[in-house]
């Protein structure tokens, strides 16, 4: 009887081990580190690695036309590549419009090294590399300046950049755009999450996201629980990354899925976050207010907000907007969208950017 049991034993972990396999090699498949590719005559698909100032850096550049103007995407986090955006959401065709480069900075993304030094990455350095890997594309593309456009906790990066060196830049574009950290933003994203949540008559969040929050006497509230809890209940509200997707279902599963990164890529994308997270960089972004920060630029700025975007509230973004000193604003409140409205609803998004394009060139 023994020796049965044994062999349905073998058996079982021998079918285990076989599922294993052969989902190991299906993502292998999938995970191909392959891009988008654009072959006209003057299309343009790269991934590729280079030295700035001593770290790492990483690119993917995609454009069906590189006559087109150049954008430098500042990606979110800070620390986070948005290229599997890109892979995912197939109608988002910003390409055709601008060469868009996906800049991963120092070590973060496909550029994560685990040899590298994360002292070095500093809101200082992290603005001279922008400033760096702007003279390159200049130099590449034959510009005599570019579009920049930081997303989310890369346009920390990008208009401190915009504001130190306008002479570079066409136009600063601001995609859920982070605008103050304080009760305010706070008070923003408690009262979202509130009625989205008394709207869903889900108690058990209710009480979640009071067990976040205090409640002040002036009547706003500030966030006790940590940030990363903070905007995964918002996450659970509809308002995070994908409007009324989870975060396991809005990132986690589409990077894991993606055919962009290889395996080891996917692997280095997360310790890069874990790095990030514990860079001289996180403690720099706390205790800011651009609305006195940087009250004025010397380019066009131009700001886009998701409706149900309150990882960034739009609200504060609009105000912003509206209080900023500039050649040029506008603001614009993209529908059917929450935190990524470039890939969320690309067909309304990419023409508002090429309306900019078309009133700054």
């Amino acid at each position: 009887m023994m020796c049965g049991v044994g062999k349905i034993i073998v058996t079982v972990l021998a079918v285990i081990l076989a599922l294993i396999l052969i989902v190991l090699g299906i993502w292998a498949f999938i995970s191909s580190g392959k891009i988008r590719t654009y072959d006209g005559p003057r299309g343009l698909s790269e991934k590729f690695l280079m030295d700035i100032n001593g770290a790492p850096n990483g690119m993917i550049i995609n454009s069906a036309d590189t006559d087109n103007p150049v954008l430098l995407l500042v990606s979110s986090g800070p620390g986070t590549d948005d290229y599997f955006l890109t892979d995912r959401y197939e109608n988002m065709n910003l390409e055709d419009y601008f060469t868009v480069v996906y800049w991963d900075y120092r070590g973060m993304g496909i550029a994560y090294d685990s040899g590298f030094d994360s002292s070095s990455i500093t809101l200082e350095n992290l603005i001279e590399d922008t400033h760096e890997v702007t003279q390159y594309l200049k130099e590449r593309f034959g510009k005599e300046k570019i579009y920049i456009m930081g997303f989310s906790g890369g346009s920390h990066i990008a208009l401190r950049t915009a504001a130190l060196y306008p002479e570079d830049y066409i136009a600063y574009i601001g995609m859920a755009q982070v605008v103050t950290d304080s009760t305010e933003r706070d008070t923003a994203m408690y009262n979202y999450m509130s009625d989205k949540f008394a709207q869903m008559g889900d108690s058990r969040a209710l009480n979640t996201l009071e067990s976040y929050v205090e409640h002040l006497d002036d009547g706003t509230v500030r966030c006790t629980a940590t940030w990363r809890e903070f905007v995964d209940l918002l996450h659970d509200a509809g308002g995070g990354t994908i409007l009324n997707q989870t975060e396991f279902q809005g990132i986690i599963m589409p990077i894991m899925l993606c055919h962009c990164y290889t395996i080891p890529e996917k692997i280095n994308y997360i310790r890069g976050l874990k790095m990030y997270d514990h860079s001289p960089l996180n403690d720099e972004l706390t205790d800011y207010d651009y609305r006195t920060l940087i009250p004025e630029l010397q380019i066009p700025a131009y700001f886009i907000s998701g409706e149900e975007d309150f990882n960034c509230p739009w609200p504060l973004v609009e105000d912003y907007c509206n209080q900023l000193s500039a050649p040029q604003t506008g603001f614009y409140l993209i529908p059917d969208s929450a935190h990524s409205p470039l890939w969320e609803n690309p067909e309304v998004t990419c023409d508002i950017l090429r309306q900019i394009r078309e009133a700054t060139s």
